[in-house]
């Protein structure tokens, strides 16, 4: 909520608090983003094992940005769903479903980039 008495800093401080406050409460109550991360982990050992360039870094880190936003927004639309209708509905139902098609896209798109990264490093090795 915006205080009417914070200046231009304040109200910046507390936007952030309240950022990395949800960024911990992903963090520590979703298994989605909890797995999203361990991919990420294992994703970025890749990288250091594999040696990736600056440019392979940038595209990875995106990538595995664009994935842990999506998973952030989906779990947001789903406790808005959950909220307004906690009961099953079809019409809730339809909405939480496309959103989940989200992180899934992003998801599916990270292991594209992951393939032209990765694949032939790993065949130039074997």
């Amino acid at each position: 909520m915006k205080n009417p008495n914070d200046g231009f800093l304040k109200g910046r401080i507390r936007s952030i608090k309240f950022a990395v406050k949800g960024m911990w409460l992903l963090v520590t109550t979703e298994d989605s983003i909890k797995a999203q991360l361990t991919f990420a982990l294992i994703a970025t050992i890749f990288g250091f094992y594999f040696n990736i360039s600056a440019t392979e870094w940038m595209i990875q880190t995106l990538a595995i940005g664009i994935v842990l936003v999506a998973e952030a927004l989906n779990t947001a639309i789903e406790k808005v769903a959950d909220f307004i209708h906690p009961d099953y509905h079809k019409k809730i139902g339809f909405i939480k479903d496309i959103a989940a098609g989200a992180p899934a896209f992003a998801a599916f798109i990270s292991l594209i980039i992951a393939g032209i990264i990765y694949l032939p490093k790993i065949i130039a090795i074997l």
